[in-house]
């Protein structure tokens, strides 16, 4: 379990600082021991890189401070989507603005974003979505329509297999890239975490300018912030 590791950061060397940790587990996969050699790197521009194997030890692991142009690099085995790395910044900040992208999710995930946005947590919310949503996922299309319905946010349906989040607070912009979709799935993700209100930027504007396959929210206008 990564709890077990002893990390010791130091970002005032020039040369990058590597540490590298071998233990025994049991594969989630296959069921069979093996070996793994954990290891991360420290440099000055403040790259970390972490492993995660579970959404309870994953908190336990991430940075407790944020500035600006810090970068994460999560990999993680299975238990860990892409939402649970907003509910980790939402323990810095409430959000004045989020947009995700994803190829699916489901109804636990949209029933939390509901809950966020009812509290106050995150205040405007876009979704963007694959072609293959209102169809193969037409109940969870149909419960996220019912979330965004009374709030300035939109879906909007495009070909589309991105998986991203990019938002803003009072305290810090960020941007999440990810391989995982808004659910779990019991394969290895990659994910990185960057604080960047330029990084926003970029993703808000493309994601703005895109043309939904649907009419449902003709009246949407973009977020101005």
């Amino acid at each position: 379990m990564m709890s077990d590791f002893d990390f010791d950061f130091d970002f005032s060397e020039d040369e990058p600082k590597k540490n590298i940790n071998k233990k025994q587990f049991v594969c989630d996969v296959c069921g069979k021991p093996q070996f793994k050699a954990d290891s991360f790197v420290t440099r000055r521009t403040n790259n970390i890189y972490r492993k995660a194997y579970s959404e309870l030890n994953l908190f336990d692991v991430m940075p407790s401070v944020f500035n600006e142009n810090d970068v994460v690099h999560v990999i993680s085995g299975g238990d860990v989507d892409s939402l649970t790395f907003i509910k980790y910044l939402l323990r810095f900040q409430n959000l004045e603005y989020l947009l995700f992208s994803t190829w699916c999710m489901a109804t636990d995930d949209i029933l939390l974003i509901d809950e966020w946005l009812k509290t106050g947590k995150i205040k405007r919310l876009d979704a963007y979505v694959g072609e293959i949503f209102t169809g193969s996922y037409s109940k969870e299309y149909d419960l996220l329509k019912s979330v965004l319905k009374n709030t300035e946010g939109r879906i909007c349906i495009f070909r589309n297999h991105s998986k991203v989040f990019a938002g803003t607070g009072d305290k810090f912009s960020f941007i999440v890239e990810s391989s995982a979709n808004i659910n779990t799935n019991p394969r290895a993700e990659n994910t990185v975490i960057t604080i960047s209100k330029e990084g926003f930027k970029f993703y808000k504007d493309h994601f703005d300018n895109i043309n939904s396959f649907s009419n449902d929210f003709k009246d949407w206008r973009k977020y101005e912030n």
